[in-house]
């Protein structure tokens, strides 16, 4: 840890180098004699602000233009200025709260006739929590009677005594009230804070718009609650919060989710584009969750065509906070305890159950048994030890004297003389929880920020610690964020957005039977962790599978070393130029330096083991920058037409370098004290190198009318250094149109319709993210294990051979996503309710596949080309209420909602479709189609059991009569009690024309339901997220469903749900020593299941204290809670967890053993000073 804050300190400095408001002092105080002159009042309430560190509030209309001169550096305290400043203009200042200020008017004095009549009225004027809100102005309205709330909200004031008067409620941020005084001499107020999300101000593409102005389908991000989600990631928190956008994670820490905008976009990189700050990037898998100040995600062609060729994916632009106002510091904490699921989590058979399943599997198979490590008796029984195999207890064989195991073995002679003593574990191993633990979490965040009209600057400070639950996965990170402006001028302004990441991040590989996971799901139960001296048990022995001990892979990780640093952001300038046009210029990037050591110890326990230790090590640099130089106009005319013009160019390059090294057979196993020139074994050495380039030219119009009216229109040229000379530009237009329908007269004495507008769109948006650089270009090289060739055998005479390591294909060309939407905004009831929707449809064209070429060998990959069409249509929703209950409990609730349907509609010229992942099978598991969805699971339909010989029989004399073959069977291994398939084609035989989808892995639907509450102090919130319509294929079951699949651990199912002459309606077939056609040797409809499911993502309750207990303490803000995530889950599927994903779209959602999510516990507080 040390050694991280040493490197985060040097960075720490080197950013508030590069950060020109870090160290940018006011004008007002480097030329103090300019305060000598008369200026505005509003900016010399700005200068004592800065001057004094205090806040000091007013309306706009009591200061108007008005002008004052003092002195600033002869006054001691902001008191002494306001009191200088103030009286020429009948104002007065009343100090609310320690540094806070309040500028109002001075009462008028009334007369006496008035005075004479004139009766007393009080009351207090809360915020919707209830919180007292000091510096309220209450006044009389038509007369100048008036007061100030005080500290604690209360007010009082003597008003004329006819009845008729009213009193007019105003606080800056709040929405005005006004209330008929009558008979009442008590008023209490409750005031609402002035939210209009219509005329909030939102980044788009390169510029920003009112949010009523939006014609694109654009979703804002609510902030508040995203952050709610106890995650190190921003896109793991992005969950269920925008609709349009599917999120699919795991519970291992670190991992970056699956993150889809409107569905499957392509065969290969589904990743949308992230724009932080206006810096593009692939990945925000280090950005700190507690600076994001806004998030909004371009879902169509209207909204993010500006970005072209990287926008098909969808594009997210967040913006990180800045400073404002006087000095702030924050620190924002949480801890937390992290439980895996419990019970027996893969319904795994114990160490009896499973001596009984292979008696029944050799029974049915009716053949003779291959050990006897369960007796040769009628019935089996455990035995004491596993190696030597079979012993009991009291053998010489197992004479503790005699064993003989040296971990540390370095040659074969060694390893063939270890003489094994092994206890069998009769009450049976839980390997789950062997490896998967309670584990800590904790997060810290630090940050100081503050400004003025000269400038603004926000430094932070994060630290993230969560330990996996999967022993030695964890993930540590540290990042600093300096953010910072400088106003040169009131028309000059520069600034920077700097963050510098340190993380470490050791991972297993998940949805793979040989990763750790896999392993422990597959590891038998009568396997010890642990032989009788202390050394790993494992399967090296007879009748205990080929599994490896997954304890033992994790225990030797852990000296497994590696480290990420990443250097994000950018500095800029913007400069108005005449009245209308403002120049910006952005130069950023990345800058990511890595390296990772691993240590690989020889094995000993397993069925096969690596037996030669090793020493990897490897490091990597990549850098990328984009320059953006854009040129706005905005102007009104004539009040009601809007026009903004923005044309720009933007340059990107990028360049990524790394390097591995490999070395065998080390005398030391301390990976502390060897690297690659001491081994003497094999030395294997590999580098690759990857460079890229684009130029773009960007141009976008955006125009209203009466704010009424709406149109834009964009056009970006994207230039691509991956493609051949002939189609190396693309050209990408949009345009999109909105009414706001509620502008209408005919609508406008609706009085619950606040707002409606329709808007429309449709744009071609491109993508190149598959193709690698080189891929116009037929390469070749050298390669010392395959075109090297030892002529005389003698070792010392190797000649060089060149061959083939690449296909080009100069022809390839820009895949073409033709994007339409149609979408309505509706707010209603004053704002109490808000809906959003919209239809889309994506027709994608020249989709880009690396398939594979007929008629060629060797060793080259083919290239990509352009060699699909697909289809994608669906509906976004997001609804959102707020409601008032009572004065004091309030309930808000966001649901948001998206529907995906996605089908195939051309491959290439002569070709229909094309397979993808076999796993375990003679045949492919997942095909893609035409007239079909991308990546569906594929093979035979069972239709039930075969339960008897005579229907076996049957079935085989109906298909020779039909095929008139008499030797022809209708079912490849029909047997009783094995699968029986659906003959589709009706062609009286089951073959590979049989085979049909069985299912799509992509939900049909996915939602995420926000609910709140406040109370007073209290507030309640509470997240689900589920989706619906999509399959899981669980290949676990092939692993634990069938005793003819090696002799690994078994299920529940196979013992006590498989088919048996007198249990025919069984889930599974009947358990055999041997698989086959009919059972589990090709791919069938057994291992689909439904992978709908409903969690509980989290539940937080939360206590804000009042706001006097700040002010004694100069606390501004004090907040604490207690959550709880993954409370529940809803599903029928039948796996450790139906959150299915994978990053490769041609094998989403295949379960071969993934990272449960785990129920965490925490507490946390939000301290503001």
């Amino acid at each position: 840890m040390n050694k991280h804050l040493r490197v985060l300190l040097v960075h720490a400095i080197a950013l508030c180098g590069l950060s020109p408001c870090a160290i940018a002092i006011p004008a007002s105080v480097l030329h103090p004699q300019e305060q000598q002159e008369e200026v505005l009042l509003k900016q010399l309430f700005r200068q004592t602000e800065v001057k004094f560190g205090v806040s000091i509030a007013y309306k706009s209309d009591l200061v108007k233009d008005q002008k004052a001169k003092v002195d600033l550096d002869a006054c001691k305290s902001p008191e002494e200025v306001l009191e200088k400043v103030l009286a020429p203009f009948n104002l007065s200042y009343q100090k609310v709260r320690e540094h806070f200020y309040l500028i109002t008017a001075k009462e008028a004095t009334h007369s006496s006739a008035t005075d004479a009549v004139s009766r007393p009225v009080h009351g207090k004027i809360t915020d919707a929590k209830g919180a007292a809100l000091p510096g309220v102005t209450v006044r009389v309205k038509g007369t100048s009677i008036g007061a100030v709330t005080a500290p604690d909200g209360t007010y009082t004031l003597n008003i004329p005594g006819t009845g008729n008067e009213v009193l007019e409620i105003s606080f800056v941020g709040y929405e005005a009230k006004s209330v008929v005084v009558g008979s009442q001499s008590e008023i209490n107020i409750t005031l609402t804070e002035n939210t209009s999300t219509l005329n909030e101000v939102i980044v788009t593409g390169y510029t920003t718009q009112r949010k009523k102005d939006l014609t694109g389908a654009v979703t804002v991000v609510d902030i508040g609650e995203m952050v709610k989600q106890p995650s190190g990631q921003v896109t793991s928190q992005l969950q269920g919060q925008a609709s349009g956008v599917t999120v699919i994670g795991s519970g291992q820490p670190g991992q970056e989710p699956v993150v889809r905008i409107r569905g499957v976009n392509t065969f290969d990189n589904n990743t949308p584009l992230y724009v932080v700050d206006g810096v593009p990037t692939q990945s925000i898998n280090d950005l700190n969750p507690n600076d994001v100040a806004s998030m909004q995600v371009l879902k169509d062609a209207g909204a993010a065509s500006v970005y072209g060729s990287r926008a098909s994916n969808g594009v997210i632009i967040i913006t990180t906070k800045k400073g404002t106002g006087k000095v702030k510091v924050k620190y924002d904490a949480f801890y937390g305890r992290q439980y895996p699921k419990g019970g027996n989590a893969f319904h795994t058979l114990n160490s009896q159950e499973m001596a009984n399943l292979r008696w029944l599997s050799y029974k049915n198979t009716g053949t003779p048994l291959s050990d006897t490590l369960y007796g040769n008796g009628a019935t089996p029984r455990l035995p004491d030890y596993l190696q030597p195999v079979g012993l009991m207890e009291g053998d010489p064989r197992v004479n503790p004297d005699l064993y003989y195991v040296n971990p540390n073995y370095t040659d074969q002679d060694d390893y063939n003389s270890f003489y094994y003593i092994t206890k069998a574990n009769k009450a049976g191993t839980d390997w789950f929880h062997e490896i998967f633990k309670p584990a800590n979490m904790t997060s810290h965040n630090l940050s100081v920020s503050g400004g003025s009209d000269r400038g603004n600057y926000l430094f932070s400070l994060n630290y993230y610690n969560q330990q996996g639950t999967l022993t030695n996965t964890y993930l540590k990170r540290y990042i600093i964020r300096s953010n910072s402006q400088f106003n040169i001028s009131k028309n000059i302004r520069v600034g920077e957005n700097l963050s510098f990441s340190v993380t470490d991040n050791p991972t297993v590989d998940l949805l793979t039977a040989s990763g750790a996971v896999g392993m422990a799901i597959r590891e038998q139960p009568i396997i010890p962790v642990y032989d009788i001296k202390g050394n790993f048990g494992g399967s090296n022995g007879i009748g205990l599978g080929d599994a490896m001990n997954p304890v033992a892979m994790q225990y030797r990780t852990r000296n497994d070393r590696g480290q990420v640093n990443r250097v994000f952001g950018n500095i800029y300038a913007d400069v108005d130029l005449l009245e209308h046009f403002t120049l910006h210029t952005s130069f950023g990037g990345e800058v990511n330096s890595g390296w990772r050591h691993n240590f690989t110890y020889p094995q000993y326990e397993n069925k096969e083991n690596a037996g030669v230790n090793s020493y990897t090590e490897t490091t990597d640099f990549a850098h990328n920058w984009t320059w953006t130089n854009t040129l706005n106009y905005h102007n009104t005319f004539n009040k009601v037409h809007n026009l903004n013009v923005l044309v720009g160019t933007e340059a990107y390059d990028e360049r990524t370098r790394e390097q591995i090294g490999t070395t065998q057979d080390y005398f030391s196993f301390d990976p502390d004290y060897v690297d690659n020139g001491t081994g003497s074994g094999g030395q294997t050495i590999k580098s690759t190198r990857y460079s890229a380039g684009l130029l773009s030219l960007i141009a976008r119009v955006d125009y209203s009318f009466n704010d009424k009216y709406l149109i834009s229109g964009t056009l970006r040229r994207d230039g691509s250094s991956k493609f051949g000379v002939n189609h190396r530009y693309g050209m990408f237009p949009a345009a999109s149109a909105g009414w706001r329908i509620s502008q209408e007269a005919f609508l406008k004495d609706v009085s619950w319709l606040t707002d409606l507008k329709i808007r429309g769109g449709w744009g071609i948006m491109g993508n190149q993210l598959s193709l690698t650089p080189g891929n116009a270009f037929t390469l070749y090289g050298g390669n010392k294990n395959t075109s090297y060739y030892d002529l005389q055998g003698t070792n010392n005479s190797v000649l060089l051979g060149f061959q083939q390591v690449q296909i080009g294909n100069p022809d390839a060309k820009w895949e073409s996503d033709i994007n339409t939407n149609i979408g309505i905004d509706a707010t209603l009831f004053g704002g109490k309710l808000e809906v959003s929707a919209d239809y889309f449809q994506k027709n994608i064209k020249d989709l880009l596949y690396n398939s594979e070429l007929p008629g060629t060998y060797g060793t080259a990959p083919a290239p990509y080309s352009n060699v699909a069409n697909m289809k994608n249509q669906g509906v976004d929703l997001t609804v959102t209420s707020h409601t008032d209950i009572t004065k004091d409990l309030k309930f808000d609730a966001t649901v948001t909602l998206t529907t995906f349907k996605n089908r195939i509609v051309k491959i290439a010229k002569g070709v229909d479709y094309f397979d993808s992942e076999a796993r375990n099978f003679s045949e492919s598991i997942i095909r893609n189609a035409v007239g079909q969805p991308i990546s569906s699971f594929y093979g035979y339909k069972i239709t039930g059991f075969w339960n008897s010989q005579d229907e076996v029989d049957k079935a085989d004399q109906e298909a020779q009569a039909k095929t008139n073959d008499p030797s022809a069977t209708f079912q490849e291994a029909a047997a009783p009690g094995r699968f029986r398939y659906a003959d589709l084609n009706h062609d009286g035989v089951i073959n590979s024309d049989d085979r049909t989808f069985l299912g799509n892995p992509n939900p049909k639907v996915s939602y995420g339901i926000n609910l709140g509450l406040t109370y007073k102090q209290f507030d309640f919130s509470m997240f689900l997220f589920g989706v619906h319509g999509n399959q899981i294929w669980n290949q676990v079951r092939w692993w634990t469903d069938f005793a003819s699949s090696f002799d690994g651990a078994k299920s529940k199912t196979a013992l006590y749900d498989s088919w048996l002459p007198d249990r025919t309606n069984a889930k599974a077939p009947i358990q055999e020593g041997e698989g086959s056609f009919s059972t589990n040797s090709v791919p069938n409809s057994y291992y689909v299941e439904s992978g709908a499911y409903l969690r509980c993502k989290n539940v937080q309750l939360g206590y804000t204290f009042p706001q006097q207990f700040g002010n004694r303490s100069h606390i501004e803000r004090l907040r604490i809670y207690v959550q709880a995530a993954n409370l529940f889950t809803i599903t029928k599927y039948s796996g450790i967890d139906p959150e299915i994903g994978g990053s490769d779209v041609r094998s989403f959602g295949i379960d071969e053993g993934t990272y449960p999510s785990q129920r965490q516990f925490l507490a946390g507080l939000n301290l503001t000073f």
